[in-house]
């Protein structure tokens, strides 16, 4: 069996974290998500995410090609996650590119296009701006 794992915030779920999760769950059995914590986002983006931790996991759960949902409380833990799982394989977007190389002693890493013209970011701002 082919475990496949992801990481991500998934705030405002949105048809570009769709399609990522989409392609990452035909690259294996079993499609296991980390949803970053809210004191993780802080920590990376200095605000918190618009829905909190449980409702985010909530959301990626509900998706029927999603096997496992856990919450990633630390970017330096993702080899102890990894390994926890099983996964054989790391999938990131594109835009992490040679960031996670170094798990390729434990697993494969593939790196997937980012759907274009769409993140959480620009629609925050795009919400801004309409109201």
């Amino acid at each position: 069996m082919k475990k496949v794992l992801t990481f991500g915030t998934f705030d405002i779920f949105h048809y570009g974290h769709l399609r990522i999760l989409e392609r990452a769950s035909k690259l294996g059995d079993e499609l296991i998500v980390g949803v970053s914590s809210d004191a993780l986002n802080f920590s990376k983006k200095q605000r918190y995410p618009l829905y909190t931790e449980e409702e985010r996991m909530h959301i990626v759960s509900a998706l029927g090609f999603v096997n496992g949902v856990f919450l990633e409380e630390s970017l330096e833990l993702k080899r102890e996650y990894i390994l926890e799982h099983k996964a054989s394989l790391l999938v990131m977007g594109h835009d992490w590119e040679g960031r996670f190389d170094e798990f390729k002693d434990i697993c494969e890493v593939i790196y997937l296009p980012r759907t274009p013209s769409i993140s959480t970011s620009d629609l925050i701002e795009r919400i801004k701006i309409e109201f």
